[in-house]
């Protein structure tokens, strides 16, 4: 008697169990959405483009990339945040939105640690210090002595108040003892506009947004933020080693989904966009703009998340920044 009881429980359990594993089998069923919380035409726009390009035939569904803008890319997280967990709408993360964001929003709409599930690091991006090709500094040491002998006259722009370039602006102000002005922009794009057409003097940013530039010679490098040299930009050495030792960071793109979402949606994800990232087309395109594939698993990511939210909230202290 004891057996058919328990041969009728297993039916029972496996019955239940048998809707969600053809839900599983039958993701995706429609398209998905990969939101960028940033503006088409910058970096972070630039690598959601790239993956979701691929990842759509490889999933048999269109992926949207979808721009949401706003709040140095807490509104379009939120968004991901509060989305339904049925893999169908992922994030386009930053270092900016999932590890500095906490550090240094006094009113963060999400929780990064709570509200997503890391899926993937795609890889890290050289940050690069530039200049107007009109101001007369060409490495750091010179920036450092123009900066020193006109106070609050340079001006750096960013892609937003909290982004990683507002951060590293005022972490470059505290570490080196110098006073330049902040000023904000909704993205990359219209920063790097202003930047070449000599509206403000100086950006940190990433390879991707400003490789272009620099070849043209409209704008002019001076070091990577990189705690080594860069594998890509050889012949920039780092801001450490160039009279500020100690300041490092690079920026970094993930993909990330709502917390709850089906492990196996979140495996699965995974391992398409690891085959993407292992493609020769996309590799070399990745390089082309200063960008170190990594292509980890999502415990891995996880672990990295910590280790950046623990090391950000360190820099938003120096810095002293503080945002609404």
């Amino acid at each position: 008697m004891k057996a058919r009881n328990i041969g009728f429980a297993v039916a029972a359990a496996l019955a239940l169990l048998a809707p969600m594993h053809a839900a599983a089998q039958a993701w995706p069923s429609k398209p998905l959405r990969l939101i960028v919380p940033f503006l088409a035409g910058g970096s972070t726009d630039t690598v959601a483009r790239i993956i979701g390009e691929k990842l759509s035939p490889r999933l048999g569904q269109a992926v949207i990339v979808d721009n949401r803008v706003g709040a140095g890319g807490a509104i379009g997280s939120d968004i991901v945040a509060k989305s339904p967990a049925d893999g169908y709408t992922m994030l386009l993360g930053t270092s900016s939105t999932l590890a500095i964001a906490p550090h240094v929003y006094t009113k963060l709409p999400y929780d990064p640690a709570r509200d997503f599930a890391p899926v993937i690091l795609l890889g890290t991006a050289d940050i690069i210090i530039v200049v107007n090709a009109n101001v007369p500094v060409r490495s750091v040491p010179e920036l450092l002595a123009y900066a020193k002998a006109h106070p609050g006259k340079l001006t750096f722009a960013s892609g937003g108040n909290g982004s990683i370039s507002h951060l590293l602006g005022e972490y470059f102000n505290s570490m080196a003892g110098v006073d330049t002005l902040h000023i904000p922009y909704k993205g990359d794009a219209q920063m790097v506009t202003d930047l070449i057409g000599g509206q403000v003097d100086m950006a940190f940013g990433t390879a991707v947004a400003f490789l272009p530039h620099i070849k043209s010679g409209k704008i002019v490098a001076l070091a990577v933020t990189n705690p080594r040299r860069s594998t890509t930009q050889t012949s920039l050495p780092t801001v450490s080693e160039s009279g500020v030792p100690g300041y490092e960071a690079v920026q970094w793109f993930g993909i990330a989904v709502p917390t709850g979402t089906p492990q196996a949606v979140v495996r699965r994800l995974n391992e398409e966009i690891r085959a993407i990232l292992a493609m020769p087309d996309v590799r070399a395109r990745f390089a082309e703009l200063g960008f170190d594939v990594v292509g980890d698993k999502p415990d891995e990511f996880g672990e990295f998340l910590r280790a950046e939210n623990e090391k950000w909230s360190k820099v938003a202290k120096i810095s002293g920044t503080k945002l609404d």
